[in-house]
């Protein structure tokens, strides 16, 4: 089994400093490092495993190769396409947000 390196784009790297901040002033350090090691072993678990995750957006916003992981004990999804030699991070979105439109945005392709 082969490791692939996970890049993030620049708009997932936005929503991650995004999610960091909103979770250090409304719940403290703790909270918003939990989210970062929740973070970590998201992308070590897709680094290991591309193929895995859900293709429900794919299918639905025909992106084909897109996947989503959950992050435990966080409300964010990671959303990836695997890559030859990479993991291609999309987004890193609140599940409660419309998916759908935080897909869409531009920037995003």
């Amino acid at each position: 089994m082969s490791v692939k390196r996970v890049v993030p784009r620049a708009q997932a790297d936005k929503d991650i400093d995004e999610a960091i901040d909103h979770y250090q002033r409304e719940a403290g350090e703790t909270v918003a490092l939990g989210f970062v090691d929740a973070l970590e072993h998201a992308y070590r678990h897709i680094a290991r495993y591309p193929g895995s995750g859900s293709t429900r957006y794919a299918h639905e916003l025909e992106l084909p190769g897109l996947r989503s992981w959950p992050l435990k004990r966080y409300p964010y999804v990671v959303f990836f396409v695997e890559r030859d030699d990479h993991v291609d991070v999309w987004r890193v979105l609140h599940a409660e947000r419309d998916i759908p439109a935080g897909l869409r945005e531009p920037g995003d392709s």
